[in-house]
């Protein structure tokens, strides 16, 4: 078990910082039970670290950093199953080559890989899909060391519905065991289109579709609306190929994406007219590719985020009224604003718990104003407050203990689960004091 002292940690939207008193990187549940024990003795605290992509302190620690680099990759198979057990430090993008020698695939995934397996489920991760629902709906079991240092296995019940969704708050986990589905590939049909006709079709898309998302333009009547439709593994890749892809995709997406947001946050005035002129640039293309080639791309320009989750039904709705903020309050927002969906779940603190929900998510380039970016992001908190909003836990807001008590009706369930596992809130820190209590 390697340690290291006085290096100071940011996450990767650089929204967050903190100076852990020393970092630990165990290679077992047994040195991460000795960890916790030490630490329950002495009154400091423990937190693992991930891969660093939320935007909130969720994982933010001056005591103990735990880095679960030495935990990665594949504990067990059963294929007859199709369930797979993962170490807790593997990141997602390591996952697909673990998983195609067994003819299997994540059910489901968001469009960033860079995240660890733990920490994605942890925070509430999700893709799109209304009949499909966040990552954390796909573990079936999960081996943990809680804030006794007991190392413990649950793969059912109610303590399954807290562990695979726990903010960090019911212990270290050391292993997740994955329901998957066989190998599939995926069609994406791009399309550009009118934003009020992406807003009134929401609904239907994707209650018709596979996996339906947007993305929409502020300062524009521009979307993208991205449909991928699920296919056999056998399907033949068709599209553009890798030079092309790579220049819409790394080029255009990326790098050139990212001088225009440089170019935004010195001079916001350019903010809208770049929009016009880039959302007037957008083209069709389909292609087909393994899912995991379908669902992830790569995101470089750095950005701090806001998501809510709202009732499936109200989205529309509240486009528009992001919308008329924008244009009432003046911003100039470089970023598009993102929509998806996903099915009802019982987790009990999944942001899609006990109802179907649509999923906004806002950005801002990180070199933007930081005043007009916490205003930008205040006001379109409430909104998504006005209409039952519950904020993705690992992206930016401003929701404590007593507003989340009652919009999460597991809540209760989840503090009291809370108390057995960690009695001495060894793992707390100021993020979950507020949003936990």
């Amino acid at each position: 078990m390697n340690q290291s002292t006085g290096h100071r940690w940011h996450n990767w939207g650089r929204t967050v910082s903190c100076a852990p008193s020393r970092t630990e990187s165990p290679s077992d549940a047994r040195q991460i039970a000795q960890i916790i024990t030490r630490a329950r003795e002495s009154g400091t605290t423990v937190k693992p670290i991930g891969a660093g992509h939320s935007f909130t302190a969720i994982a933010a620690t001056d005591d103990i950093r735990l880095d679960l680099s030495n935990l990665r990759g594949l504990s067990a198979v059963d294929t007859e199953r199709k369930q797979v057990t993962l170490y807790a430090g593997t990141r997602l993008h390591e996952i697909p080559e673990l998983l195609a020698p067994h003819g299997l695939a994540m059910v489901n995934l968001g469009d960033i890989d860079r995240q660890t397996i733990s920490g994605a489920i942890s925070t509430g991760t999700h893709g799109t899909g209304l009949r499909f629902g966040g990552i954390a709906t796909q573990i079936v079991g999960a081996t943990l060391v809680t804030g006794t240092g007991e190392i413990t296995t649950v793969t059912a019940g109610d303590d399954l519905r807290a562990v695979a969704l726990g903010l960090g708050a019911l212990g270290v986990l050391v292993e997740v065991t994955v329901q998957c589905a066989d190998a599939f590939c995926l069609r994406a049909d791009e399309r550009p289109r009118d934003a009020d006709e992406t807003f009134d079709s929401f609904l239907d898309e994707v209650a018709a579709q596979d996996h339906y998302e947007f993305y929409w333009f502020p300062h524009t009547s521009r979307t993208l609306t991205k449909t991928n439709t699920r296919l056999p593994a056998n399907t033949a890749a068709t599209g553009p190929g890798r030079v092309r892809r790579y220049i819409d995709d790394e080029l255009l997406s990326n790098k050139l994406f990212g001088v225009l947001c440089e170019v935004g946050a010195k001079a916001p005035r350019l903010v809208r007219p770049i929009n016009q002129v880039s959302s007037r640039a957008l083209s069709a293309r389909t292609f087909t590719d393994v899912s995991t080639g379908v669902f992830t791309s790569a995101r470089n320009v750095r950005f701090g985020e806001s998501e809510f989750a709202i009732p499936l039904e109200a989205v529309p709705e509240a486009l528009r009224d992001i919308r008329n903020m924008v244009d009432r309050k003046g911003f100039r927002v470089s970023f598009p604003i993102e929509v998806r969906a996903a099915g009802a779940d019982d987790l009990l603190l999944s942001t899609a718990s006990g109802r179907d929900s649509g999923y906004i998510a806002v950005h801002r380039y990180h070199r933007d104003d930081p005043a007009d970016s916490a205003a930008y992001f205040a006001a379109f908190e409430a909104i998504m407050v006005s209409y039952d909003g519950r904020p993705h836990w690992g992206k930016l807001h401003t929701r404590d203990a007593g507003h989340l008590a009652r919009s999460y009706p597991g809540f209760a369930e989840f503090g009291t689960i809370r108390d057995r596992y960690d009695p001495d809130r060894v793992f707390a820190n100021q993020y979950l004091r507020r949003v936990l209590g």
